[in-house]
């Protein structure tokens, strides 16, 4: 059995542990011997420092392989910030985005490979020897793709070019999430170099060629979408075999975590499980949602959709999702003709 995921962000992260812990457990032999495979967005890299820094990447990475902090969901466990503080001490900006000791050195390990000439897949393969995730991590791509937003006013206490409309400016998407908190209203998100981008080596060959595609309750707009706007991604999903089933990141009309409102708001879609689903419905077989929230108007091709738990509030609740998802394929993919269905 082949599964691959499109994610990002720390949901995702921790989606993907519950899913390899439910194949795992799994009494089928063809589910726990699972072949997986994450297709990471790249779109929040950003250079710091001299540094090349995939937060996903690493995020996913650390998460999978048992280095991450599990109470911020992101950055190394038993962390130490000695080389920030004296960056700080050198009066070396930004300081808002703050890389700890054992962090670095997974940046030095990146950029050395990439100064070196080799890409990013290659840089992550390196990385994933170390780590062991036991899952094959493919960046969506090894072009380099960043995501800047446009302010609708310049924060408050800033003397900056007016770049964009309404006197705001554009930032790198790290500045508006990490510093700014997505507390200023973005005019719009645009993933830079994207529409130039290539998928990475294996990307669209790990989805035509799963049985089931899977998208994790991530950000759909800065995680899940930047992956879908590498030129032949979305048309890999429309034309796969396999199911495509989503997990919603929006429970009674907020976000499961992060601010992903925020996103949201700026491509002018409101923040319900509805309206994320209709985001992907030219490639969407099936769909979770929570209790009480509502099911997405019919689309171009036929949706199933469960209610199901969705709060990860620990490890077993998080592998229960992950196996509903793969229940939910499952019934998918046992229908008659293409093996899709209707609504459960």
């Amino acid at each position: 059995m082949r599964v691959t995921a499109l994610a990002g962000g720390v949901g995702g992260a921790r989606f993907l542990r519950g899913l390899l812990a439910a194949l795992r457990a799994d009494p089928d032999p063809a589910r726990r011997d699972a072949e997986v495979t994450v297709v990471v967005n790249t779109a929040d890299d950003v250079t710091l420092h001299g540094l090349r820094i995939s937060p996903d990447l690493d995020s996913v990475m650390y998460t999978l392989g048992g280095g991450i902090d599990e109470v911020r969901g992101w950055g190394r466990g038993e962390e130490s910030y000695g080389v920030a503080g004296e960056l700080a001490r050198y009066g070396r900006t930004p300081t808002w985005f703050t890389l700890g000791d054992k962090d670095i050195a997974t940046h030095l390990v990146r950029t050395q490979a990439l100064a070196e000439g080799r890409t990013l897949s290659e840089a992550t393969a390196e990385l994933c020897r170390r780590w062991r995730p036991g899952a094959r991590l493919l960046p969506m791509t090894d072009d380099v793709v960043e995501t800047h937003v446009d302010l609708a006013v310049v924060p408050e206490g800033e003397r900056a070019a007016h770049d964009g409309e309404a006197g705001g400016r554009r930032v790198h998407f790290q500045e508006w999430w990490v510093r700014l908190h997505a507390a200023v209203p973005a005019l719009a998100i645009e993933a830079v170099g994207a529409a130039r981008a290539r998928p990475a080596p294996g990307v669209l060959e790990a989805l035509r060629g799963a049985d089931v595609v899977v998208l994790p309750p991530s950000n759909p707009v800065v995680s899940i979408g930047s992956v879908l706007a590498v030129p032949g991604v979305r048309e890999a999903l429309r034309a796969t075999a396999a199911p495509v089933v989503g997990v919603s990141p929006v429970i009674g009309g907020a976000p499961v975590r992060g601010m992903a409102d925020a996103c949201l708001a700026a491509i002018g879609v409101p923040t319900t499980a509805a309206a994320v689903a209709g985001l992907y419905a030219d490639f969407l077989d099936g769909w979770l949602i929570a209790e009480g929230d509502e099911e997405p108007e019919p689309g171009p091709r036929p949706l199933a959709v469960r209610r199901r738990p969705l709060l990860m509030s620990d490890p077993a609740a998080t592998a229960a999702l992950a196996g509903a998802v793969l229940d939910l394929a499952a019934d998918l993919a046992a229908e008659l003709g293409a093996g899709r269905g209707g609504a459960a």
